[in-house]
């Protein structure tokens, strides 16, 4: 089959290139500035921007939905035979972030099109290339820099993740693109534990043979600190992460049932992190 992997030099893109090229597909990434090296031999390149043609006003609204819009637009044109589209827990028209509102109008888009789609929602991912591990020590620096306790908003317990490994998600994409029984349908895809943003810290600093404090910060002082820096440039968090903190990220029932597996054959972080 010819498949085309829209961002597919980015995170879960090249994990789902190599997956697509090892089973005997014909894999073409897309990607606005194409490097072949994190790729295997046989998968092909092209440049292409999804957000070429979009005129949004708000980056999130750009980049998740009017480019799921130009792709959509495209696919139709070339007579495409199925759209997989990778959405996020919590996907709303009406959502309480920029990046679920975004979200949620992509999706609309999707499954209104007259194309043959799916649709993943997956909770937090994790794996060889992936910021979500790395995200808890960018809010030490953030918060504590250079001090001996970390600060976590509502002391980490008010938000819950529930971690996918990247080759899991990978595997039942990869089965939606070749099994039509898939078609129409939308998935939510969570790991196999729920964890709390405090015990994802500290399984992240065990792994590296470290200790750490983790103190209560007001989420009020949270949320004016992160919107008070979201005006400098280039910093990568603002209100719009804030938001985020204050719900959870895991899913009402977990679709994994649907590809064959059950929810405690998947990777736990702590497995990945290499913690008892």
């Amino acid at each position: 089959m010819n498949v085309l992997v829209v961002g597919g030099t980015g995170f879960i893109g090249q994990h789902l290139c190599g997956e697509l090229d090892e089973q005997g597909h014909d894999v073409t990434a897309l990607s606005r500035d194409p490097d072949p090296s994190n790729l295997p031999d046989g998968v092909e390149m092209a440049m292409g921007d999804v957000t070429a043609y979009d005129g949004g006003n708000e980056r999130h609204d750009e980049i998740h939905r009017g480019g799921a819009e130009n792709c959509l637009n495209a696919a139709e044109e070339a007579g495409v035979e199925r759209f997989v589209h990778v959405s996020a827990l919590g996907a709303d028209v009406d959502g309480p972030t920029h990046y679920i509102r975004a979200k949620g109008r992509a999706e609309r888009l999707v499954r209104s099109s007259e194309l043959d789609w799916v649709v993943f929602r997956p909770s937090v991912v994790f794996g060889e290339g992936g910021e979500f591990v790395s995200f808890t020590k960018r809010l030490k620096k953030l918060f504590a820099p250079g001090l001996p306790v970390y600060p976590l908003p509502g002391g980490g317990r008010k938000t819950r993740f529930q971690p996918v490994w990247v080759s899991d998600l990978v595997s039942m994409l990869v089965a939606a693109v070749e099994d039509e029984d898939h078609v129409g349908e939308v998935y939510e895809i969570g790991g196999p534990e729920v964890l709390t943003l405090r015990e994802i810290t500290r399984l992240v600093y065990d792994a590296e043979g470290k200790s750490v404090s983790i103190v209560p910060l007001p989420m009020g002082l949270a949320g004016l600190g992160l919107k008070t820096l979201s005006v400098v440039p280039g910093f990568p968090m603002g209100g719009d992460q804030y938001r985020s903190l204050q719900f959870d990220n895991t899913t009402a029932d977990n679709d994994v049932d649907a590809f064959g597996v059950e929810a405690g054959e998947l990777r736990m972080l702590s497995d990945y992190l290499g913690v008892e």
